[in-house]
């Protein structure tokens, strides 16, 4: 079982019974202690999960990763860090050239980005339903909405359908989101329904702008998306720790602080 996937099945032994030993962990994935541990130590670093002497709890309204059936999953806070968001959206809307193709990733600041570019003379494709309620009545923006299973609290489509509709697009721009950037570099997110999307958008574009303001460093999550490198332009807010700033640039990314 790969890391990924033990990851997944702790997160759900969690939230069934919001608390597990490392012996418990251990007999379900069938491995050692040891690698339950490795792996409670990383979900811990990630804001996952909280370590406790011999096991893990989960952290209140922890974040679910991949929902099954009966799962109820807490929706997106569209009311949090407002100012943050707008500076990011503001500054990626100048970012966009007249008729260029552009893909619209999920989360709360991609709809407000979407507000700034109705009227204007591009294509814009997406997987968040959000951003398509804002341009549904733009008569000048053109909208590729990609298909897949609705996630209603996230306003998202998801799977495979989504990720064969990714494949046969291209685009100009991506602007990603995601729930952490790590001091080393990595760019990571929470959701493991959402990761393949995100990845596919990565694919899909010729450029690709992360959206991450100050409070996504360190963030949380333990997926990985890519890493800096992958990152033509980081868009950021003030307090953003200059050293990973500056780890972008050595990769030859743009930084641009809203």
């Amino acid at each position: 079982m790969i890391l990924r996937e033990r990851q997944d099945h702790i997160m759900r032994a969690l939230r069934s019974s919001g608390a597990a030993s490392v012996r418990e962990l251990a007999e379900v994935l069938s491995v050692s202690e040891s690698t339950v541990r490795r792996d409670l130590e990383i979900l811990d670093r990630n804001g996952e999960l909280t370590r406790t002497y011999g096991g893990a709890v989960l952290k209140p309204r922890a974040t679910v990763q991949d929902s099954g059936p009966g799962e109820v999953e807490e929706p997106f806070d569209e009311t949090t860090d407002v100012d943050l968001k707008t500076r990011l959206a503001d500054a990626a809307a100048a970012m966009v050239p007249d008729g260029s193709v552009v893909l619209l990733d999920i989360g709360t600041t991609t709809p407000i980005l979407a507000r700034r570019l109705r009227g204007r003379d591009i294509t814009v494709i997406t997987s968040n339903l959000a951003v398509f309620d804002e341009l549904r009545d733009d008569g000048t923006v053109r909208v590729v909405l990609l298909g897949g299973v609705v996630r209603r609290n996230y306003r998202t489509l998801v799977g495979s359908l989504t990720e064969f509709a990714l494949r046969q697009v291209t685009a100009d721009l991506v602007f990603l989101s995601c729930t952490g950037v790590r001091p080393g570099g990595a760019v990571v997110d929470n959701m493991a329904v959402e990761a393949p999307i995100k990845q596919s958008m990565i694919a899909a574009a010729d450029k690709v702008v992360l959206l991450a303001s100050e409070t996504k460093f360190p963030g949380t999550g333990a997926l990985r998306l890519c890493s800096l490198e992958d990152i033509d332009v980081l868009v950021t807010t003030t307090s953003a720790p200059a050293a990973t700033l500056d780890l972008c640039r050595t990769a030859g990314g743009e930084v641009v602080v809203a």
